[in-house]
């Protein structure tokens, strides 16, 4: 079993959840809502990714390791989204997101 470090753990969750709440809030005042009826299957991905490279940036991991990590965790999300449970799907792949990012072999933290 791989150890967590839990220092990365929260710095990833707490920075991937500030992104992406700060990205929801700048979306939703920017778009109508049937733009994300529309549109959300390709926007969604997206703006997660985008959140992704950003905490690896901020925390200081790699990059392509962290985007791997970050699609894995989306797609939690995404069976969340077809129950209708989109927000909760979120918060779970933002937890899932961090404990990915934070196991040993792969909290290269620099």
């Amino acid at each position: 079993m791989r150890a967590v470090r839990f220092e990365v753990f929260w710095r990833v969750a707490v920075v991937q959840l500030m992104a992406v709440a700060a990205l929801s809030i700048v979306l939703a005042i920017g778009f109508s809502h049937g733009f994300f009826e529309s549109w959300g299957w390709l926007v969604g991905p997206l703006a997660w990714l985008g959140c992704a490279w950003l905490t690896a940036r901020v925390v200081g991991l790699e990059p392509p390791p962290t985007l791997a990590r970050a699609v894995l965790a989306g797609v939690v999300s995404v069976l969340f989204v077809l129950i209708g449970l989109h927000w909760i799907g979120a918060l779970v792949a933002v937890g899932l997101f961090g404990w990915l990012c934070a196991r040993e072999d792969g909290a290269g933290v620099t």
